[in-house]
């Protein structure tokens, strides 16, 4: 394809579910981006999106993907993201994948693999780093120091999903690592630098998935303590703690919009940058930019940033004790 910056980026979406509509929300702010086929496993939910969005409903995967698209965006469930993902790219097209990008890290090297060797774009869909707050605090920083980052605490639990949410299904790849935990995960290695060793329990609560869990991880910079949890109300903002100060990532922290720098000698800065369109918008900005010139991996989302946060949630199951089929 033309990568010139005018060049239209035509998008394909695999699944019609909630963060479907949170990404289309975030499309319609994004120039030279359009949605043109979308499919999903089930084939209801596919008429209503194109229905309200506009684009083709496609009647299965093969047609989507033969369709004149340049990327995808994957927003099923984690059970499919891998095989999705693989199946995009060897059709030729860039992809953009929800968090997680797989079940576990044998599931992801495949993809990253397929996507280097055929040329192509390949993002995990991790939103925070893309928010004009989020980029001002670590401009910000550059100077005026907190020092090198030594401990992040972070977390999030969410007592409002209702009984049928896939979120608590061991068959769809449920549970609160894997649903919420990605986020976590990637803000302890995003200030501390890769990991090196994690301590992690959790509980099921007559479940097949972990519905509450909490560890604690060792970086080359210094340690976090996570939580994720669905059975009980966690505030949802996140610490940064250097030797001059600290930060407040003011709650929901994944979608930042404020943050307090408290310094050792006393003073406090606020940063209040808020966001629109939901917030998905600025990482769709991002994936189009790499894709119009010609980049097959993103600096922020690094492929091996990936990895590390894919690993993370791994060893972090592996010790509450949830493994899921194929394991």
């Amino acid at each position: 394809m033309n990568h010139e910056l005018s060049t239209m980026v035509k998008f394909g979406i695999i699944g019609c579910g909630r963060i479907s509509h949170r990404f289309m929300q975030g499309l319609k702010q994004v120039d030279d981006a359009s949605l043109v086929t979308a499919w999903s496993r089930r084939p209801e939910t596919v008429k209503q999106f194109v229905d309200q969005y506009g684009g083709k409903a496609c009647n299965s995967l093969d047609e989507l993907l033969g369709s004149d698209i340049d990327a995808v965006y994957i927003a099923t469930l984690p059970d499919s993201h891998s095989a999705y993902s693989i199946a995009a790219l060897k059709a030729g097209k860039h992809v953009l994948c929800e968090k997680p990008a797989a079940v576990n890290l044998a599931q992801l090297e495949p993809v990253l693999h397929l996507a280097k060797t055929k040329g192509l774009l390949f993002m995990e869909g991790m939103k925070p780093p893309f928010y004009p707050l989020y980029k001002r605090l670590k401009e910000y920083l550059m100077v005026d120091p907190i020092g090198a980052a030594g401990y992040v605490r972070a977390g999030s639990a969410v007592m409002d999903c209702p009984p049928e949410h896939p979120n608590y299904s061991y068959d769809l790849v449920g549970g609160s690592i894997m649903q919420i935990a990605p986020y976590e995960a990637f803000l302890a290695l995003d200030w501390l630098g890769p990991m090196t060793d994690i301590q992690a329990m959790g509980r099921f609560s007559g479940k097949q998935i972990d519905m509450f869990s909490i560890f604690q991880t060792q970086h080359k910079e210094g340690y976090a303590q996570l939580y994720c949890g669905f059975d009980l109300h966690g505030k949802g903002d996140a610490l940064i703690s250097g030797p001059l100060g600290h930060i407040t990532i003011h709650k929901n922290w994944w979608n930042p919009a404020k943050a307090t720098i408290d310094y050792v000698d006393g003073r406090l800065v606020e940063l209040d940058e808020p966001y629109v369109a939901g917030g998905l918008n600025y990482e769709i900005e991002h994936f189009c930019e790499l894709i119009r010139n010609g980049k097959t991996e993103s600096p922020i989302i690094t492929h091996e940033l990936s990895r590390q946060m894919i690993a993370m949630l791994e060893e972090a199951r592996k010790q509450v004790g949830l493994k899921f089929e194929g394991e």
